[in-house]
């Protein structure tokens, strides 16, 4: 049998949340502001599929370059490339 090759394939450790994290969604999170150029860490949360990046972007940190619709545009670095990530606000986690 063929192994799938989807989206989520290797994800069991990035996306298992704690026992005290499970089934609650962390408004302060949720209902944070950001404007352009502020600093933000991509954080996957495995209890929220909507407005989730690839897992390539996991622990990665970007700036803020806009919104679109409920998500965030965030510009991150990979390797030498520039790329946009959009994300749903429960993926962010605001620096400094």
């Amino acid at each position: 049998m063929k192994r799938s090759h989807g989206l989520r394939v290797g994800t069991r450790s990035i996306l298992r949340r704690r026992k005290s994290e499970r089934s609650r969604i962390n408004i302060s999170r949720v209902m944070h502001e950001y404007n352009e150029g502020d600093r933000v860490a991509i954080v996957l949360d495995g209890g929220q599929q909507k407005g989730m990046p690839h897992r390539r972007f996991h622990g990665r940190t970007g700036f803020i370059e806009g919104r679109q619709g409920r998500a965030w545009i965030v510009a991150v670095k990979d390797g030498n490339m520039q790329k946009t990530v959009i994300a749903r606000p429960e993926h962010l986690r605001p620096l400094e």
